[in-house]
C-alpha cells in the first residue's frame, strides 16, 4: 500500500487528530489529560515538533494505515522509481512491532531528554541553530544509509543529538540502566555497546560519526584549531523561528575558559564539570 493511501482514509486521519487534541488540548474538568497537554507543550519548539512527527508516523503505520515498505529509505526506489520521499519519512517513521517496540520506546525516551537538554542548554534562545543541526545531521545520516543500507534515521538522528549534548557536557555524571554512573563524554559508546549487545546492531556507531562531523565543524575547528566557522544556519530559519537571545553565542568563537582568563565573563557557561547554567 502506497504512503499516499493514507490520505484515502480521510476518516481515520481526523478520528486519530481528534484523539491526539483530546490529549494535548485543555480540559477544563480533566486535570490529568490538562497536566498532559501542560506536559506536551512545555517541550521546547523544535524538539515537539520532531516528537510528534516520530510520534505520529510510528503510530499510524502500527495500526495499519501505511505500509512500513513504503517509508523505509530504500535507494534503489528512490533512484529507479523516483520516490523522492523516502528519506524525509524515514527520519519520522520507525517500525513498530513486538521486538521493536521497547527499542522505539528508549529511543523516544532519549530523544525527549538530550532533545529537550540540547535545545534549551546548548541552543538556548536559538530554535533556528538547533533545527539547522537537526537538518545538517539528517543530510550526513541519509548519505551514511546510503554507504551502509540502514533503512531508518532514527538512531542516528537521536544518537547525534545526543553526542552533541555529551560533548558540552562531557564531564557531567549520567546515570545508565541498574544504577551505572559515568561521564557524560562516555554515554555515546555506552549506547553503541549496549546496542550491540542486546539487537546485535551498530546503528548508532553512525549517530556517534554524525554528531561528531557536526561537532567539529561547528565548534572545535574554530574553538580548539582557530579556524572561521564552516557551518552558518540559513537567514530564513532565523525569520521562521527568530532568536530569543542576542547575537549567536558560542558558534566560533573561543571556548569559554579562554574567554574568561581573557576577562570576558558573557554567556552561557560551557566548563566542563558544570551543569547547564550553572556559575
Amino acid at each position: 500500500m502506497s504512503v499516499f493511501m493514507v490520505f484515502l482514509r480521510p476518516k481515520l486521519c481526523l478520528q486519530f487528530c481528534a484523539l491526539l487534541t483530546s490529549f494535548i488540548g485543555p480540559h477544563e474538568n480533566s486535570p490529568k489529560m490538562s497536566d498532559f497537554g501542560d506536559w506536551y507543550r512545555g517541550i521546547p519548539e523544535i524538539t515537539r515538533y520532531w516528537m510528534t512527527g516520530c510520534v505520529t508516523a510510528s503510530l499510524l503505520g502500527r495500526v495499519g494505515m501505511f505500509s512500513p515498505y513504503s517509508m523505509l529509505l530504500d535507494w534503489s526506489l528512490f533512484a529507479y522509481k523516483f520516490q523522492i520521499w523516502r528519506p524525509l519519512t524515514a527520519l519520522f517513521y520507525y517500525p513498530i512491532s513486538p521486538q521493536t517496540g521497547f527499542h522505539w520506546l528508549f529511543m523516544m525516551y532519549l530523544m525527549y531528554s538530550y532533545g529537550k537538554s540540547t535545545e534549551t542548554g546548548v541552543f538556548s534562545g536559538r530554535p533556528a541553530d538547533f533545527l539547522f543541526m537537526l537538518f545538517f545531521n539528517w543530510i550526513c545520516s541519509v548519505i551514511i544509509s546510503f554507504a551502509t543500507g540502514f533503512y531508518f534515521l532514527l538512531e542516528p538522528m537521536v544518537v547525534s543529538v545526543l553526542y552533541v549534548w555529551c560533548q558540552h557536557n562531557k564531564d557531567q555524571i549520567v546515570s545508565f540502566l541498574f544504577g551505572a554512573q559515568f561521564k557524560a563524554q562516555y554515554l555515546p559508546w555506552v549506547l553503541v555497546a549496549f546496542n550491540l549487545i542486546l539487537r546485535g546492531t551498530m546503528i548508532e556507531l553512525a549517530g556517534v560519526v554524525v554528531g561528531h562531523i557536526y561537532y567539529f565543524l561547528m565548534f572545535s575547528y574554530p574553538q580548539e584549531f582557530g579556524g572561521s566557522v564552516l557551518l552558518k544556519t540559513p537567514e530564513i530559519l532565523y525569520k521562521w523561528f527568530p532568536s530569543t537571545v542576542a547575537g549567536v553565542h558560542g558558534f566560533g568563537s573561543a571556548p569559554e575558559g579562554r574567554r574568561a582568563a581573557a576577562g570576558n565573563a558573557g554567556g552561557h557557561q560551557w566548563g566542563r564539570g558544570q551543569q547547564l547554567g550553572s556559575n
